[in-house]
């Protein structure tokens, strides 16, 4: 059995971790936002690893760095719509701060990614 490409990447591996967290938190919102914002947070905690696969399955460098950005967008919606939620008081301060420390760490692990693609593109 072939292990895909990115299954060896630690910012997929993040981000799959990620997920089952976010839906955890969700928990707790408002059923009235069942279409609002708990729709667009799953969607894009769940597009920020589903990038990083599509790229990796890119017969190029050139092509993978795309998807990276694609991820990095959907950090910042995040970001975002956690602020949303917070000042909503869907979420706790506590939750709050966790999940943007997550985010942050995140976002530096997908910008290191692109750096390097864009490094080995251009050597």
């Amino acid at each position: 059995m072939s292990i895909r490409p990115h299954k060896n990447l630690k910012v997929w591996q993040e981000a799959i971790e990620f997920v089952p967290q976010v839906y955890k938190i969700l928990i707790s919102f408002s059923g009235e936002e069942k279409f609002g914002l708990i729709s667009q947070i799953k969607r894009a905690s769940t597009l920020t690893s589903v990038n990083i696969v599509e790229g990796a399955e890119r017969s190029s460098k050139k092509e993978f760095v795309r998807f990276p950005y694609y991820s990095s967008g959907l950090i910042s919606e995040l970001d975002t719509l956690f602020e949303i939620s917070l000042k909503l008081n869907y979420l706790s301060d506590s939750d709050y701060k966790n999940i943007i420390e997550k985010l942050n760490k995140r976002s530096a692990m997908t910008t290191g990614l692109i750096n390097s693609l864009k490094k080995n593109i251009n050597e």
